[in-house]
């Protein structure tokens, strides 16, 4: 195993550039590693991330229960817990609070996806859980069945919980999610969201978990076809297909002008914008005209 000096000095680092990286505020977010399959090393509950100093840390067992350090573990340390329990391969979790991957959760737009080549090679997808009340356990329990699949997993209004085996990954897997959300809705506010097709999304997928790994069960899927991916990048894509579930469903629809020369043209001058039944009959000519009928 790494000395625990070196893993308290990289819990800080890495905490220091959430911070900077604008990944947290104020005392938002936790982070923790594994100093042995016993003992934990996390954040104490109602620290600054961006000003962590050694003294803001502390270890815990795995059942949570502190055994040494000042302060108290952070009050979200079943979600730590549940990650440590389900994923025996990982050594580190971060919790933060990205904005614009928190904005797709709230705006209900999903980000299980396949739209970036380096994210489905990396990352697969990241999905979200559904809102339960912050450091409950209740929402460590319906994080459980997401993170057995996925590194990096959004929960409804709430933040990221990304996982590595090292601070290093997990810290890598959580820049790439924001990364992805800020590309993302950058490419919406243009006007249009590509994905990926999906034989090119599948053989990604299947490439990046031989040769990156990821989770085993994830792994496991590599040689299926699709590999782990889900049927959103398998199926119908979002973006070629309209489809309620898409990043961004085509739409048909198209604008139409109607300039005050096109109007003089149909009424004329002399009654412009007083006869109402003629001024419909040139809207409808110039919608048809644009719509190419």
């Amino acid at each position: 195993m790494i000395p625990e000096r070196k893993l308290r000095d990289e819990i800080i680092r890495f905490s220091h550039l959430c911070y900077e990286r604008h990944l947290l505020v104020a005392m938002d977010g936790n982070l923790s590693v594994k100093l042995s399959e016993t003992e934990i090393l996390c954040t104490k509950a109602g620290c600054h991330k961006g000003f962590l100093v050694d003294e803001d840390l502390v270890v815990i067992d795995r059942k949570g229960k502190k055994l040494r350090g000042s302060g108290t573990p952070t009050s979200e340390m079943a979600m730590h817990l549940a990650c440590y329990d389900e994923r025996p391969d990982i050594n580190a979790v971060i919790h933060t609070h990205p904005p614009i991957a928190i904005a797709f959760t709230i705006a209900g737009v999903s980000m299980a996806r396949c739209v970036l080549p380096e994210v489905v090679l990396t990352l697969g997808t990241v999905p979200t859980v559904e809102y339960a009340t912050t450091g409950t356990l209740t929402l460590a329990d319906k994080l459980r069945p997401y993170v057995r699949d996925h590194d990096a997993v959004l929960m409804d209004r709430h933040g990221a919980v990304c996982l590595g085996t090292s601070l290093l990954i997990a810290f890598c897997n959580l820049e790439t999610m924001e990364h992805t959300a800020l590309i993302t809705k950058t490419a919406r506010d243009l006007g249009n969201v590509r994905e990926l097709p999906a034989d090119e999304a599948g053989k990604l997928r299947s490439l990046g978990l031989k040769r990156y790994g990821g989770p085993p069960s994830a792994v496991a899927q590599a040689d299926n076809p699709g590999a782990d991916l889900p049927h959103a990048c398998t199926g119908c894509s979002g973006c070629a297909h309209p489809s309620p579930s898409g990043i961004a469903p085509k739409s048909e629809m198209k604008m139409a002008r109607v300039t005050q020369a096109g109007l003089g043209a149909t009424l004329g001058a002399s009654d412009r914008g007083k006869d109402t039944a003629r001024l419909e009959d040139a809207l409808v000519s110039e919608v048809l005209r644009a719509l190419g009928k």
